[in-house]
């Protein structure tokens, strides 16, 4: 995988802003992946190509993206679904989980992950 596509300088600033500001759900699952809870190192808002993702797992490829409501928004979906299908032409599996998942069901949402990884 060519490097020059990680966390570009000009995200730099942007990916602080998301770290230091993390939705409930974002702190809640970073709290249960970080540390190799998991078997494997998870990065947070880290930069990939033009996007800044919610969490990256190098090892697994893996990147998790957590949804909130205006996700549902028919132009959001739509921006969702190019900004996946580039992350996945680029070797990347992406899974999605809403807030409300992260939130009601943390434990169901860890074993899709682990299944996964």
């Amino acid at each position: 995988m060519n490097n020059e596509i990680f966390n570009q300088k000009y995200h730099k600033i942007s990916r602080s802003q998301l770290r230091n500001h993390m939705t409930k759900a974002e702190l809640a699952l970073w709290y249960r992946i970080r540390n190799n809870q998991l078997g494997c190192k998870f990065r947070r808002q880290h930069g990939i190509g033009k996007y800044i993702v919610d969490f990256y797992c190098p090892k697994a490829k893996l990147i998790l993206e957590i949804d909130g409501g205006q996700h549902y928004e028919a132009a959001n979906i739509k921006a969702d679904r190019t900004r996946t299908e580039y992350l996945e032409k680029l070797g990347f599996k992406v899974l999605r989980f809403t807030n409300i998942d992260v939130l009601k069901n943390l434990e169901n949402v860890l074993n899709k992950i682990w299944k996964e990884i």
